[in-house]
């Protein structure tokens, strides 16, 4: 590996995530100091309700001051899987519940500066319900067909990165979709 840790401490640390400090000797042999944001990881969910269209939440996010377009996502729990996170996920922010779940790829996030692993999941014959949100989520719910939602991902009317990426990833499997 290029860089040696010498030395890590948690510098900073919250229920969603915190930050480790590590004492590093980089390739050139000098040393510095470097941190990293440790996530557990996070599951994002297409949800594709019957009538081939895509539930979206409008969300205000405090830390851009700002209302973005996303598909609904959450951060692993203890003790649950990847899927278990997307369907409660699913179930809190859209109310929703999926027929079939579908994992359609992996990446990782702000890997610059963070170790997240975001885990994507495509969700089939979704039915909206009653929501359960957390008291800091302050959304909405916005339905659209699903080549309008690919538009918007491509020609940057959905800003957020993560659920950006997400859609695209899923474009082929999603094409599918509109072809049965």
């Amino acid at each position: 590996m290029p860089y040696t840790t010498i030395a890590s401490r948690i510098a900073w640390s919250s229920r969603w995530y915190r930050v480790r400090q590590d004492d590093i000797v980089f390739p050139n042999g000098q040393h510095g100091v470097y941190n990293v944001i440790e996530h557990p990881g996070a599951a994002y969910i297409i949800p594709v309700t019957a009538d081939k269209q895509i539930a979206l939440i409008r969300h205000y996010r405090y830390t851009v001051d700002d209302w973005l377009l996303e598909i609904p996502a959450g951060s692993l729990q203890p003790g649950k899987t990847h899927v278990e996170t997307a369907a409660a996920e699913l179930k809190e922010e859209i109310g929703g519940v999926a027929r079939e779940m579908v994992e359609i790829g992996r990446y990782y996030a702000l890997c610059g500066i963070c170790n997240m692993e975001a885990v994507v999941f495509l969700a089939t014959g979704v039915e909206l319900g009653e929501v359960e949100r957390e008291a800091s989520e302050v959304m909405e719910i916005v339905i659209r067909p699903i080549p309008a939602v690919l538009d918007m991902a491509r020609d940057g009317r959905i800003t957020d990165a993560q659920s950006a990426l997400a859609l695209l990833r899923a474009e082929s499997a999603l094409h599918d979709i509109l072809n049965r």
